[in-house]
Order: structure tokens, then C-alpha cells, then sequence
């Protein structure tokens, strides 16, 4: 990590570097796979892991995850036990790690305390999808102070003056979501999603990451044409599902890094 830098701000410090971030649900299909996907995740060349908190309500989520984030619930996942998951991860890897949540479990929890412990166990940023920059000073106050890095999302129906307050406040990278929708797995990303990265790039120089509907090697070859950073979750999920061995995971998550490896020469 380069000093001065935040873990997740020097993974963008390199030249041309596109950083692979994949999601999984912490505690799905087991507490034990998360454990083990992650550290084979960083291995396989992953730049930032994103974890999710298991959530009763996620709004910002698709079939796939919401599924996911309901097993892991019913099999007892809770806040605490995702802080647990963290630490021992942190143990196994010097990966940045981010935790993607929703505020209402985090206020419940106590910011200040939630932050300390998410600083305790190695955690690095966190993603809120239902947190505007808005209503979110307090949280970001907490997070300053404990060194960790609070990111915020942009959609392409963001307004100018949006683009604007997120580009101010949001720390690490910024998370354009590629499309106005819950995550998934699709067909096809829109056909404006290169404008779209462009609007943005034209108000900051921070790092851009793409996420929802990232599912096949092809589409995060054409995100890492425009964006610093390939975000990728339900498809994850559904490798995962499929396959508890975590072989076919981790042959997705190698070739998604080869094509962005093979951005990175042809530039």
C-alpha cells in the first residue's frame, strides 16, 4: 500500500490497472464457503472484494442476491457474525475488503461503533445503496475517523448536480451503477453505458467502477474499455450455488481477469 494512501485508493494507483471487485453474500451458501471463496477470489487476482451484509429488505438487490442474503439470514448471518467473517478473512488476505450494506441495521447498530469495528476487523470501505450523500455526514464523519472509506453510487439517471456531490464526497472509488434497476445477471448492458461513464469522467478524477447486471466475460471487457474497476455479483452468486466446490467460481473470476489483463496490453 502506498503511504498517504487508503488500501482501496492505491489498487487504482497503477497505470491502466482495470481492478476486478466481486461480490458474494457473507454466509452463503455457507459462513465456511465465504471463508474459503475469498482468500482463492484474491488469489485468482481479485483487486477489492466486496462482502454483503445480509439484509431483510435489500432494495437495491435482485432475485439472485436477495435469495442469497435471505438463506444466509435464516441460517443465523447476522451483523456480528459478518464482523467475524471480516476478521478471520483479514487474517487469510491483504486484499482490500468492503462491506455492502444498507443503513437502517448500521444505525441500529451504533455508526461510531459500527465503524470502529468494521476498522477492528481489517474492513477497508463501505457501500451504502440506500444512503444519499445528503443524509450521509455522519456516517462519513465515523468512517474519517476510523480510516475507512465510504463510497457512493451514481445511476444514469443521476442529475448533474448529483454527479457533482458524489464526485465531492465519495472516497476509494466512486460505483456507477450501469443501469436504473435492482442488480443481476443480464442479456446485455445499455447501450448508453458508455456515455454515461464519460458524463461522469468529465466532473472528477476518481476512480470509476461499474456494477449491476456485469454477468459474462465480454461485458466486463467492454466496462473495462471505459471504467477503472469491473464490479460482479450474481453471477458469483449463482456459481457459487451451482457449484459448491467453488471450481467453476474461480475459473469465471481467472478469465475475467485474463480479458482485463489483455485491456491492459492492448493500451
Amino acid at each position: 500500500m502506498i503511504i498517504g494512501m487508503s488500501r482501496i485508493a492505491s489498487v487504482f494507483a497503477g497505470a491502466n490497472h482495470t481492478a476486478l471487485i466481486p461480490y458474494v453474500t457473507v454466509g452463503y451458501p455457507t459462513v465456511e464457503a465465504t471463508l474459503r471463496a475469498v482468500p482463492l477470489f484474491a488469489s485468482a487476482g481479485c483487486d477489492i472484494i466486496e462482502l454483503g451484509i445480509p439484509f431483510s429488505d435489500p432494495l437495491a438487490d435482485g432475485a439472485t442476491i436477495q435469495r442469497a442474503s435471505y438463506q444466509a439470514l435464516r441460517q443465523g448471518v447476522t451483523l456480528r457474525v459478518c464482523l467475524e467473517v471480516a476478521q478471520e478473512l483479514r487474517r487469510q488476505v491483504e486484499t482490500p475488503l468492503v462491506f455492502m450494506t444498507y443503513y437502517n441495521p448500521v444505525l441500529k447498530f451504533g455508526l461510531n461503533r459500527f465503524c470502529s469495528k468494521c476498522a477492528d476487523a481489517g474492513i477497508d470501505g463501505l457501500i451504502m445503496p440506500d444512503l444519499p450523500p445528503e443524509e450521509g455526514k455522519q456516517l462519513e464523519k465515523s468512517a474519517r475517523k476510523h480510516g475507512l472509506d465510504v463510497i457512493y453510487l451514481l445511476s444514469p439517471a443521476s442529475t448533474e448536480e448529483r454527479i457533482r456531490l458524489v464526485a465531492s464526497r465519495s472516497r476509494g472509488f466512486i460505483y456507477l451503477v450501469s443501469l436504473t434497476g435492482v442488480t443481476g445477471t443480464r442479456d446485455r448492458l445499455p447501450e448508453e453505458l458508455e456515455s454515461f461513464v464519460a458524463s461522469v469522467r468529465k466532473r472528477t478524477e476518481k476512480p470509476l467502477c461499474v456494477g449491476f447486471g456485469v454477468s459474462t466475460v465480454e461485458q466486463a471487457r467492454r466496462v473495462a474499455r471505459v471504467a477503472d474497476g469491473v464490479i460482479v455479483g450474481s453471477r458469483i452468486i449463482q456459481l457459487l450455488d451451482e457449484d459448491k466446490s467453488l471450481k467453476n467460481a474461480c475459473s469465471f473470476i481467472e478469465c475475467l481477469r485474463e480479458a482485463l489483463l489483455q485491456k491492459e496490453v492492448d493500451m
